[in-house]
């Protein structure tokens, strides 16, 4: 039971790590990124090549002067960028990071925190939890920029969760019926990635996950042309930081989600053929650092897309924001609900 304990804790504990460290130099990457593409150099004084850049900000975020207006609530302007940055941390407790490890005592240790039953209800949960933060916290500023962002983050997550959820129920027919995320994983190990049955969901999903996150093109909640900062107007120091940080967290989460749910996660294509050549048995750590090390390359491809599309396309009007959630997202998510039905029915995976 001891030693249960001490693996839970030192695997939440570098899945926290993992986290942050993602989000932190996320910031460096996506600077580097804008850089490369604007053809400049990017930073490059804190460290060689700028890697000690995240650490600069990080301590600035630290020690500059927090301010907390005297109109507004406290504590809920203290609980408003928590709340967001808990429920961020709180997503990476149901992802299977790589493949149980099996000691040659026959103890099993697999590199996730807890593998639910209904793991993808619980994700969904906890990031619909995540947009009362950046309600309470726009509301608690009492500063009307600040509520004009909240407001539109809120809906703007609301409206595009409807498609997201459609997209990912017709993912759960094609995966059998199961919410484990560990499951969804491991049945795309002997077969073909998820994507490959559901091209338009993965499509779906993605431009909802650009929505969620708030990236652009959809980052109509920090409208800086027009409220300033959004519903962190009034935010200084780290709790302005925790809400920026939060949202590289989201970034990584969803990122590690598409990459799991349509992209096979830590699987790849002749990995038993490579594992047998190269000798390395079935539950071998070395199975569990290389598809690790797979999954995390896989993760990083889909942040770069990520900056790629935020440093290429224009913001769009909030009109045609929800033009696009509701009048088109919504309509096509319907649409491959219905395709996967039959196709599923005809392939005898689910019969009426």
């Amino acid at each position: 039971m001891i030693a249960f304990v001490i693996y839970k804790f030192i695997v939440c504990v570098i899945v926290f790590g993992l986290s942050l460290g993602v989000a932190a130099y996320s910031t460096w990457w996506e600077r580097k990124f804008a850089s490369f593409l604007q053809d400049r150099v990017g930073p490059d004084r804190a460290g060689p090549f700028g890697l000690l850049q995240p650490l600069a900000d990080g301590g600035k975020m630290f020690f500059k002067e927090e301010i907390i207006p005297n109109v507004s609530n406290r504590f809920l302007f203290i609980l408003g960028p928590s709340l967001f940055m808990v429920t961020a941390l709180m997503t990476g407790s149901v992802i299977p990071w790589g493949k149980a490890w099996t000691t040659s005592s026959g103890a099993v240790y697999s590199f996730q925190i807890t593998d639910l039953n209904i793991g993808v209800l619980y994700l969904f949960g906890v990031v619909s939890i995540g947009v009362y933060g950046i309600m309470i916290g726009g509301w608690a500023s009492n500063n009307k920029f600040a509520l004009l962002g909240a407001i539109r983050a809120s809906s703007q997550m609301i409206s595009y969760e409807i498609a997201m959820g459609i997209s990912v129920i017709a993912l759960i027919i094609t995966s059998g019926g199961t919410l484990s995320i560990k499951e969804i994983i491991e049945m795309q190990d002997a077969g073909v990635a998820n994507v490959v049955w559901q091209p338009l969901g993965f499509l779906i999903f993605f431009i909802c996950a650009l929505a969620e996150t708030n990236r652009a093109p959809f980052d109509l909640p920090e409208c800086e042309s027009e409220l300033v900062g959004g519903y962190h107007t009034e935010y200084s120091s780290m709790k302005l930081g925790l809400f920026l940080f939060a949202e590289y967290i989201n970034m990584f989460i969803s990122s590690a989600i598409m990459a799991g749910f349509y992209f096979g996660g830590y699987n790849f294509p002749w990995a038993h053929e490579i594992y047998q050549g190269i000798g390395l048995a079935e539950g071998s750590g070395w199975i569990t650092i290389i598809g690790f090390t797979v999954y995390f390359v896989k993760i990083c491809m889909f942040i770069s897309v990520f900056m790629w599309i935020r440093w290429t396309l224009p913001r769009f009007r909030y009109d045609q924001l929800m033009h696009l959630g509701w009048k088109i997202l919504l309509p096509l998510s319907l649409l491959n609900l219905g395709i996967t039905v039959v196709v599923e029915y005809f392939r005898g995976h689910i019969t009426f």
